[in-house]
């Protein structure tokens, strides 16, 4: 039987921007209220957003809800969104005090900014974050991670290096029916688990190649940052409907951007997924033409050293051929619905079943299952926000801490990796490297940067 229950997120910072922030209007800091080390539990936290697209907007309302934090500064390279955040801003505090600025090291700058979310470019959010962490600022980030594990690697060495709180923006993990579903699988009522589905929206294929003027409204070679140079095309920067989300030079596509989300209820479900090895076997479709060039189907097999194995599929995206990458005919059959994105959990004794709004259970008795007196007991929250910023004032860790995060993006990049190598790989959690494979283990790298957006990467920050 099956049962279902529905419901309705760097360049160096210098000595003369810190004494210009002293310039904008502030709030006391809850870092400067509380003892050294740990925020006063009654202050309020101040809060700068870069990244201020709808998705970054979307996330920015989170903290502007929130009665004990405040929206002080706001940062985009393009004019009209960074004027729709600071607007919004504005608009909720009745003032005209936020700062609006096209560079984040200013934002960073700013003593009174406790902490900062992040909602940038996919090639732009490990920089700012690994900026931010040594800022001593806390992080809401956005996902996916890094474009390469490296980056992952160095941001979570700044993170635990500086003290930092870290969010991730993997907001499943403050659902009701992620966490009700993984306290399913971890407290063994579908019994041994041994497999586990995983799909996610695939990478849209198409997008404009020709050559246009760039808007008078964006910064483009700050939009670029990192990335190596390319022209400006008509759709690779919109707010909707934007190209970037689907090539190499700046995202891995939702192999990532989607895939994380549920890679990421897979892995709380199933920790021991990262002790030992893993083998990694994929293959891919990858468009040879237009905008995008990021797999638009593709289908990953995990194998985990305790023997539970992994499927990791994409969903059709608007790419239209039916194959055996992308045909969901077998899954559709045992669950009953799968569609868009979704987690499932098969053992010895039943499965489970999640996506947003849904868990479905077999046998159906499992949903009633008193979740509350289970022996194991994951971290509980209801809104991805307050559980930051009540981690930031008492400095705990959040449901989605660094260690998980890099974890969840790293099934990301394997996944990439071995649809682009199409062979098998073995990959040591330990070393987190590739074992006996030059080839694979380079595609982990960082990659090459453009001058002189590469001056985050000190010798400092590889010591």
């Amino acid at each position: 039987m099956k049962t279902s229950i529905n419901r309705r997120s760097f360049l160096r910072t210098n000595f003369a921007l810190a004494l210009a922030a002293g310039a904008f209007p502030s709030i006391i800091p809850a870092s400067a209220l509380g003892r050294a080390g740990k925020a006063a539990p009654n202050s309020r936290i101040a809060v700068g957003c870069i990244g201020t697209g709808p998705q970054g907007r979307g996330v920015m309302n989170g903290f502007l809800s929130q009665a004990d934090a405040q929206v002080v500064a706001v940062c985009d390279v393009k004019t009209d969104q960074l004027e729709l955040a600071r607007a919004a801003v504005n608009a909720r505090y009745q003032n005209s005090d936020c700062m609006g600025s096209g560079h984040f090291d200013k934002l960073l700058a700013r003593q009174d900014i406790d902490a900062v979310l992040i909602a940038t470019p996919d090639h732009w959010h490990a920089h700012v974050a690994v900026a931010a962490a040594r800022a001593g600022k806390d992080i809401y980030l956005e996902k996916p991670m890094g474009l390469s594990l490296a980056e992952d690697q160095i941001l979570r060495k700044e993170v635990q290096r500086n003290k930092r709180v870290f969010q991730f923006g993997t907001q499943q993990r403050s659902s009701r029916e992620f966490w009700r579903a993984c306290q399913l699988v971890r407290n063994g009522r579908i019994g041994k688990l041994k497999h586990i589905n995983v799909w996610a929206p695939a990478s849209a294929p198409g997008g404009s190649t020709t050559p246009v003027p760039v808007p008078d409204t964006i910064n483009y070679d700050r939009w670029l940052g990192p990335a190596r140079f390319s022209p400006y095309t008509a759709d690779k920067c919109l707010a909707e409907g934007k190209t970037w989300w689907f090539n190499t030079d700046y995202a891995l596509g939702f192999i990532a951007g989607w895939g994380v989300h549920p890679l990421d209820i897979a892995l709380w479900g199933h920790p021991n997924m990262f002790r030992g090895r893993m083998s990694i076997a994929g293959r891919a479709i990858f468009p040879t033409e237009g905008a995008g060039n990021t797999s638009v189907a593709w289908q990953v097999n995990f194998t985990f050293a305790d023997g539970v194995t992994m499927d990791f599929r994409g969903t059709p995206n608007g790419f239209k051929e039916t194959n055996a990458l992308n045909d969901f005919t077998a899954w559709r059959e045992k669950y009953g619905h799968v569609q868009d994105h979704g987690t499932a959990f098969e053992g010895t004794e039943g499965w489970v079943t999640v996506k947003r709004g849904s868990l479905r259970t077999s046998p159906a008795t499992l949903v009633e299952e008193p979740m509350e007196s289970f022996k194991i007991q994951l971290p509980r929250s209801t809104n991805h926000v307050r559980n930051f910023l009540d981690c930031v004032k008492n400095r705990a860790r959040t449901v989605c801490p660094i260690e998980e995060s890099v974890q969840a993006d790293t099934l990301c990049q394997l996944s990439d990796i071995a649809t682009r190598l199409e062979r098998k790989l073995s990959f040591n959690c330990r070393t987190e490297k590739f074992v006996g494979d030059d080839k694979a283990n380079r595609k982990l790298e960082l990659r090459p940067m453009r001058p002189p957006y590469d001056e985050w990467l000190s010798v400092e920050l590889r010591s």
